[in-house]
């Protein structure tokens, strides 16, 4: 059978014979701990330098005197919305998350934890990846809301900083047509990505059988598998709803 049958009978194990909801819950609560809390600061770290680059090198470039300043502040906030916060921070997620997730389960499948799990009668897929998947369905959006406001902010204080553009015409620059759309679009880009991340690395990881080695080579190849998934997304995602 090929990979993607499997993954597909993965998915539909997950939620055919689901556990108990508070059993759920709880576990999925344990998880958005994990996958949320831990990476508040990566993601403000990298979102915040993100904007902070993109306001200099646009305003770097802005050599016409006929383009208005406040531009470098509507730009940022195009690429912040619309591409840097749902797919970088994603990408990023996708090497934290989704390692210690294929990571978790795998150690879990040479160790024979979910071989014991089984054995009691709980289905495994459900106690052990569903809440992994419902975790990063509502912990990735948040994060990449957070991402958003961040960039944005990061782009005003390089704007401070260097002195390239006064704090007027970066905030008229934000609001100038503003479209509400956007930043639905990018919500619904996180969703779909939080879904590939979080499901390609816990196949990847409760498929797994071997030793340690495989482990490691699992983990790996779930951050690539789903950096490609999340690139193809975006295109696909982009070409249907813009």
């Amino acid at each position: 059978m090929s990979a993607f049958g499997r993954f597909v009978l993965l998915m539909q194990t997950m939620v055919t014979r689901p556990e108990r909801w508070p059993v759920i819950w709880k576990r999925t609560m344990e998880e958005a701990v994990d996958i949320g809390v831990d990476s508040i600061f990566i993601v403000g770290l990298v979102s915040t330098f993100i904007g902070a680059v993109t306001c200099v090198q646009i305003a770097y470039n802005m050599v016409n005197p006929l383009i208005p300043m406040s531009t470098v502040g509507f730009m940022v906030r195009e690429m912040t919305i619309l591409e840097l916060a749902p797919t970088i921070i994603s990408v990023v997620l996708a090497g934290k998350v989704g390692s210690a997730i294929a990571g978790g389960l795998g150690t879990m499948r040479i160790t024979e934890q979910i071989s014991a799990i089984d054995a009691m009668g709980i289905n495994s897929a459900s106690y052990l990846v569903l809440p992994r998947v419902l975790a990063s369905l509502l912990v990735f959006p948040l994060l990449v809301i957070l991402a958003m406001n961040l960039s944005i902010l990061g782009g005003y204080v390089a704007s401070q900083v260097s002195g390239t553009l006064s704090g007027q015409d970066y905030i008229e620059g934000i609001r100038y047509l503003f479209k509400p759309y956007t930043v639905v679009f990018a919500v619904i880009k996180s969703v779909v990505f939080a879904f590939l991340v979080s499901a390609i690395s816990s196949y990847k990881g409760y498929t797994l059988y071997g030793g340690a080695l495989e482990v490691g080579k699992a983990s790996t190849a779930a951050v690539t598998n789903s950096i490609v998934a999340i690139l193809l997304a975006d295109y696909a995602l982009a070409q249907t709803l813009l």
